[in-house]
């Protein structure tokens, strides 16, 4: 039992998927594809709070047409991954506390129950334990977490839910890079943006990503893999890309990226980076960035190398921006020398392969 007060219920899966079927699933399993044999769910409602942990096999979840979250799209999620220790005996989680705070701020914006952290991270060591068989060995597969929480009060009206789902799924995954890591192309979207001053920025909501999925597809129709969001109110200032966090780096080796002003999602690999570049002596500034100044600034070759980063990719490299006005080259339009040592910095924190200066590593088993 994990979770502080709150005992799991722990009924294991009657019909797991074998060990040879989970074998051959695991050797390529992708991203968000395949899953594990179990789920965690919690319920709450207002006249008691949140009760009845639950650890059960992973199975549909029955839904009334009624339910709020099909109506007015009262729902949060988050994303973290569990990684194999270097022993290979046992299974580690890169900053879930942070995941847990923002869970959290998410939940307020979106007028829903705050689910108590201890409740978080338990759910998340139940889940793990029990299907700790599907954490990848591969040395760059984790078993990525989604932890998600709707209305599920069957309720027509227009008013904040009085009750709500937890639910913890998960998912084994591959290399998010086949092949390597090379430099993606970015679409500068001239007619759409992902938030708004006041809006739902700052929240891990699903509505901030579908209203991602027409620019990103706009993107992808121009050539680039991914979209950059500019602010909603004068079209100028660089936001975020579709799901993640952009820093711009500098020929001094300074790195800038956007503040934090509510309108983009307060990334926890974007946080880390942060700590990384400034733990080695590097200038790190929260600052509007402009379109203008990113095209200007790397056609003078003051700026060197961009990147974004989050979850999923953990640091992805920018090489060429396209937009309606014309395309630029970041620096070299490579990989850049400083993103790469930040992103292998990271990584061997997260899997347990350096040392772990900031606590951020916390061993499940």
């Amino acid at each position: 039992m994990t979770g502080g007060e709150f005992d799991f219920d722990i009924r294991p899966a009657e019909q797991p998927v074998s060990a040879a079927e989970r074998a051959a699933l695991l050797a390529n399993p992708g991203f968000g594809r395949v899953f594990t044999d179990h789920m965690v769910t919690i319920k709450y409602a207002e006249s008691k709070g949140w009760y009845e942990p639950l650890v059960s096999a992973r199975a549909p979840i029955p839904m009334d047409p009624a339910t709020a979250v099909l109506h007015y799209a009262q729902e949060i999620f988050e994303g973290l991954k569990a990684y194999r220790t270097p022993d290979g005996e046992g299974v580690s989680l890169f900053r879930a506390d942070a995941n847990a705070r923002r869970f959290r701020d998410s939940a307020a914006r979106m007028a829903m129950a705050p689910l108590p952290d201890e409740l978080f991270l338990g759910s998340i060591d139940e889940l793990v334990k029990i299907d700790r068989d599907w954490v990848p060995t591969d040395p760059d597969g984790s078993l990525y977490l989604r932890p998600f929480m709707y209305a599920s009060e069957v309720f027509l009206g227009v008013r904040p839910a009085q009750e709500f789902l937890y639910v913890l799924i998960a998912s084994p995954v591959g290399s998010y890079f086949k092949g390597g890591i090379k430099p993606v192309t970015v679409w500068v979207s001239p007619d759409y943006t992902r938030a708004a001053p006041g809006g739902t920025g700052a929240a891990k909501c699903g509505g901030n990503y579908a209203a991602s999925l027409v620019p990103t597809a706009e993107a992808i129709e121009h050539g680039c893999d991914q979209v950059v969001f500019l602010d909603a109110v004068e079209r100028k200032w660089i936001d975020e890309l579709g799901g993640m966090n952009v820093f711009f780096i500098h020929a001094d080796g300074s790195l800038i990226t956007p503040p934090l002003s509510g309108t983009i999602l307060p990334g926890i690999t974007r946080d880390a980076i942060m700590t990384l570049a400034r733990a080695e002596g590097r200038t790190v500034v929260e600052r509007p960035v402009s379109i203008d100044e990113w095209r200007e600034s790397s056609e003078s070759g003051e700026l060197t190398e961009a990147f974004a980063c989050g979850t999923a990719a953990v640091v992805t490299p920018i090489g060429t921006v396209k937009s309606a006005d014309g395309e630029f080259t970041v620096g070299d339009g490579g990989s850049g020398e400083v993103t790469m040592a930040l992103r292998q910095q990271l990584v061997d924190i997260q899997r347990g392969r350096a040392t772990d200066p900031h606590n951020w590593v916390r061993r499940v088993f």
